[in-house]
């Protein structure tokens, strides 16, 4: 079991993506920035999820094969509400972009909600193991894990391969509802990408290739673990074909500022937020908070 590399920490002012940051993501397919997101815009988002009525009407569940379910909600578009300032601001895209090298756009955003002792567990997979299928043709993607709660291995934090997406895309098969890697392919990289947990304070930021091998177990704690995700696709990588995730829609970027600044915590009217039954690529039911 390795310990998390390419950790930074935020700087409020000038923060980019440096030589380092890019080295490390190109090694070990992600970067880890502490305190991507302070108190004050924590609070802000925390309040979008907790006091609106976003999971209530939109939640999905979908089974683990252990009897617990994993939740979650998942939208298209960025909107204006907090969440969606937070996906739009420079310090989040353009460190997508540095990273990527390319112009990107929300392909969709999520939050995982693991609730105390009921959270069920993400299996082993690659993200373009899903994207792939949804005619991205090149895995020119990432996703950008924000911890809402402490997330810790009691409480079901994140698990990844460091490395592991320079073995390309894994074939995947649809288990229990989640599209999962090839179990033997997995259990041999590990022997040479060390299983490494990537635990997180509230407001840490991990960004992860898409063909980053990860997942995480239920959450057998007393403590909840939220997180909010945000997955982005390049310009010239736009799907073959229209899906449930969005085509390429330019980004209205924001000053980090906003975030801090944003007073819209329940108009959702811009998000477009996934059915169901509209998803290809995983079965879901409709869940309850």
């Amino acid at each position: 079991m390795a310990e998390p590399t390419g950790v930074y920490k935020f700087t409020i002012d000038g923060f980019r993506v440096t030589a380092d940051m890019k080295k490390n993501f190109e090694n070990n397919g992600y970067i880890l920035i502490r305190g991507m997101f302070d108190d004050k815009e924590m609070a802000n988002l925390r309040k979008v999820f907790e006091e609106s009525d976003l999971i209530a009407k939109h939640g999905l569940k979908v089974g683990d094969g252990a009897g617990k379910q994993t939740k979650i909600v998942v939208w298209t578009h960025p909107g204006n509400d907090v969440s969606g300032v937070m996906a739009r601001c420079d310090k989040i895209v353009n460190t997508c972009e540095d990273l990527l090298g390319d112009e990107v756009y929300q392909y969709h955003g999520k939050l995982l909600y693991k609730d105390a002792f009921t959270g069920g567990a993400h299996l082993w997979h690659q993200d373009y193991g899903y994207w792939y299928k949804n005619t991205c043709l090149f895995p020119d993607m990432m996703t950008v894990f924000v911890a809402i709660d402490k997330c810790a291995r009691t409480n079901g934090c994140l698990q990844i391969l460091p490395g592991s997406q320079k073995c390309g895309r894994i074939d995947h098969e649809l288990s229990f509802g989640q599209m999962a890697a090839n179990t033997e392919r997995v259990e041999a990289i590990k022997k040479f990408c060390p299983l490494t947990y990537a635990e997180m304070e509230p407001g840490d930021a991990l960004f992860f290739h898409c063909n980053l091998l990860h997942c995480s177990s239920a959450n057998d704690s007393p403590d909840r673990r939220w997180a909010y995700l945000i997955a982005y696709n390049t310009k010239t990588n736009n799907p073959v074909v229209p899906h449930h995730h969005a085509q390429y829609t330019p980004i209205q970027k924001v000053p980090d500022s906003a975030v801090a600044e944003c007073t819209n915590f329940t108009d959702f009217a811009d998000k477009k937020f996934l059915e169901g039954h509209e998803s290809k690529t995983s079965k879901f039911e409709q869940s309850e908070k």
